[in-house]
C-alpha cells in the first residue's frame, strides 16, 4: 500500500506545481519517493516468483516526476502522478511491461498492453491477429480478465487497415492501433494494507497478454 501522505502530496502539488513549492516541500517528495520504492521493492520481489526480472532494480523501475516541457504548451515541470514500470529491465527495456499509476482522486491504475507500437510492430501484430486471433481473443475475453480490466484505452483506425477487407471477421482487431487494458484503484483502495496483493492479481491475469506482445514484437523471429 501507499501511505495517504503519498496522496496528499501528490494533491498539494497538482495545485502548486512550480518550483518554489516543490523545493519547499521537498522533504515530502522524498518521503512520497521512499513510499513508492518500497511499494515498488515487493511487487519485484512477488512478481520475481513468476517472471524473469533479470538483474531489475528499483531504480530501474521508477519514472521520474520532472516533466520534459521543452516541446509542451503545459510548462508545468512536475507530473501529478507517481509512476513504475514493473517487467525485466524496469521502465526503459522498450519491453511491454506492467504500468502502475499513482494519482489521487481515484486516477490510480494498474495497465498494461499495446500503447506506442512502432509501425513494425503494428504489423506485427495484425499480421498475429489475422493468422491466429483466437490466441489473443482467448486471453482479452477471457471473463476473469475483462472483469479485472473493464477499461480499454486506445486509438482504433477509423476504416480497415492496408491490406485487410473491411469485411474482415476480426476487423475490430485489426483496426487497433492501440490496445492497453486498465484497472482503477479509489484512493482507499491505495491505502489499504492488501493493496500489493491486488496489483498482483492484476500483474498476473496481464501477463499472457503481455507475453504474447512481446512475443510477437521481440521474441518470434529470435526462434526462427
Amino acid at each position: 500500500m501507499l501511505d495517504a501522505s503519498t496522496l496528499q502530496f501528490l494533491k498539494d502539488l497538482a495545485e502548486n506545481n512550480n518550483k518554489e513549492w516543490f523545493s519547499a516541500n521537498r522533504s515530502r517528495y522524498d518521503a512520497a519517493k521512499k513510499d513508492l520504492e518500497q511499494l515498488v521493492e515487493k511487487l519485484l520481489a512477488e512478481v520475481g516468483r513468476f517472471e524473469d526480472l533479470g538483474n531489475t532494480k528499483v531504480k530501474d523501475c521508477i519514472f521520474r516526476i520532472n516533466r520534459d516541457i521543452r516541446f509542451s504548451k503545459n510548462k508545468a515541470p512536475y507530473k501529478n502522478h507517481l509512476a513504475a514500470g514493473i517487467g525485466p529491465g524496469g521502465r526503459n527495456s522498450g519491453r511491454i511491461d506492467y504500468y502502475i499509476h499513482f494519482q489521487p482522486g481515484g486516477e490510480s491504475f494498474l495497465g498494461g498492453g499495446m500503447w506506442e507500437a512502432t509501425p513494425a510492430q503494428l504489423t506485427k501484430y495484425r499480421q498475429e491477429v489475422d493468422y491466429n486471433a483466437h490466441q489473443l481473443k482467448s486471453i482479452i475475453n477471457n471473463p476473469e480478465f475483462r472483469a479485472f480490466f473493464p477499461h480499454v484505452w486506445g486509438e482504433t483506425l477509423k476504416t480497415a487497415p492496408k491490406g485487410y477487407a473491411k469485411d474482415h471477421p476480426e476487423i475490430e482487431l485489426l483496426q487497433r492501433k492501440q490496445l492497453f487494458f486498465m484497472h482503477k484503484f479509489s484512493d482507499k483502495e491505495v491505502t489499504s494494507p492488501g493493496f500489493a496483493d491486488n496489483i498482483l492479481e492484476g500483474i498476473k491475469l496481464l501477463k499472457p497478454y503481455t507475453d504474447f506482445l512481446n512475443y510477437i514484437f521481440f521474441d518470434e523471429e529470435e526462434d526462427d
